[in-house]
């Protein structure tokens, strides 16, 4: 198991190797996003802002306008919440080439609490036009997050946390934007998760086998763009859709999803996330626990759901 900051650092010193034009900005908290690792190979293509989010992203907007194509780095409630409106103005209105480290996404940041635990980032970066929003579900799919993002023209959000998690890709499995990956069939049901609720999908998907109840689990790595060929097929093979993940139910993965079947392929969609309240202080598997994410959950959603249906 390993975080998937591990990855975001690792695709940093690939891209840095593999293009001169990437730089990497940091808010004062660079051993927490863990670019420090860039700045040491790279120091003349390291800069820290400090605590000043809101200038990190207009600076980072003056250095894409330039040719350059920087990331910015801190804690994705920061990254995404208190530079919105410079996202918003300065980054996607022009369509820049700025890449957005969103670090501790979700509650992998569980022992500092709810200020530093970003529940709502996906939703307030998905609605922005030109956007990009990438949340990978390991630490070898978020390098290849990061290197993928080098091909994208327009700004770019890719999602990553500090608790470990499990390793289910090589180091070489590639990422598309739009795309994403079935990695079980079934057809009682179809889970898609994203971010780290994929490991926590699957074990729930084989709770629920043991039980008799087969259901498909989709990685949907990319929130925006969805994969909607994806989207159709599971459409096609079941009846019941579960989304998990770890953020607000509402604008997240589930409103993305919803969003898009309601109109074009209807199902019973039901959510697993957090409902319409804060994180809290405790382990990351504590909050998680508390906050209703967990496989227990999800087989327990997928179940009631199937014998009131």
């Amino acid at each position: 198991m390993r975080a998937t900051r591990e990855g975001y650092v690792e695709g940093l010193l690939d891209a840095g190797e593999k293009d001169r034009r990437v730089i990497v900005v940091d808010g004062d908290v660079s051993r927490s996003t863990g670019t420090t690792a860039f700045q040491k190979k790279f120091p003349e293509r390291f800069f820290n802002l400090g605590i000043a989010e809101q200038n990190m992203a207009e600076y980072c907007a003056g250095l894409a306008l330039a040719g350059f194509i920087p990331f910015y780095s801190t804690y994705a409630v920061f990254a995404a919440g208190r530079a919105w409106d410079q996202i918003h103005t300065s980054i996607c209105n022009m369509n820049l080439n700025v890449r957005i480290g969103g670090a501790h996404g979700g509650t992998s940041v569980g022992p500092d609490g709810a200020t530093h635990q970003a529940l709502e980032d996906i939703a307030i970066t998905r609605v922005l036009p030109n956007m990009t929003v990438l949340v990978p579900a390991d630490a070898n799919q978020t390098r290849q997050a990061v290197l993928a993002s080098l091909e994208i023209d327009g700004p770019v959000y890719i999602r990553y946390g500090r608790n470990p998690v499990a390793e289910l890709y090589n180091r070489d499995e590639t990422v598309v934007p739009g795309r994403g990956r079935l990695l079980r069939e079934g057809r009682h049901a179809c889970i898609i998760a994203a971010g780290a609720m994929v490991a926590t999908a699957l074990e729930a998907a084989d709770m629920l086998s043991k039980k008799g109840i087969e259901v498909s689990v989709a990685d949907m790595t990319s929130i925006k763009p969805l994969d909607i060929q994806l989207l159709k097929y599971l459409s096609d093979i079941t009846e019941l859709v579960v989304t998990a993940e770890d953020h607000q139910i509402t604008g997240g993965l589930f409103g993305a999803v919803s969003e898009y079947m309601s109109e074009h392929c209807p199902r019973r969609i039901i959510p697993v996330g957090v409902n319409n309240r804060f994180g809290c202080s405790g382990t990351p598997e504590e909050v998680m626990t508390h906050c209703g994410l967990t496989a227990d959950a999800i087989s327990g959603k997928v179940e009631k759901t199937l014998k009131i249906h």
